[in-house]
């Protein structure tokens, strides 16, 4: 994972473990690795691993068990809500960009139907036994 130095590491590390939840990287109710497990794996002082699973906890996105460890949250509305907030967070940074780059709304949308159009030309993989 690469760090901005502009943003806080446990800051960046909480939205990098949302996104984990949010694409199923770490599924409903699975176990977290420990936290000298992920603060090896990115690079990072077990302290601020810490801090980071401890802001998911206080927002509902895991749940710490004393002897077991750390699990992603079951809740699937919680889930659902979290994505939909990272989107959003995503389209009012492209709306600011947009604006600023002189667009209007509607060359705005149009660029996101061309470019979304794009990715899924680009990113469909043939079911078997469909040609290519």
């Amino acid at each position: 994972m690469q760090f901005d130095n502009s943003a806080a590491i446990w800051v960046q590390l909480v939205h990098e473990f949302s996104r984990r939840i949010v694409v199923g990287a770490w599924a409903p109710g699975a176990r977290i690795a420990g936290v000298r497990e992920l603060a090896a794996e990115l690079g990072v002082n077990p302290n601020t691993a810490q801090r980071a699973l401890a802001e998911l906890e206080r927002d509902g996105l895991c749940r710490s068990e004393r002897t077991t460890g750390r699990f992603v949250t079951s809740d699937q509305a919680r889930i659902d809500a979290l994505r939909s907030q990272l989107a959003g967070s995503a389209a009012d940074d492209y709306i600011a960009r947009a604006q600023g780059f002189g667009m209007d709304s509607d060359q705005a949308r149009q660029l996101i139907e061309e470019r979304w159009n794009h990715h899924d030309h680009h990113t469909h993989r043939p079911a078997e036994g469909e040609g290519r």
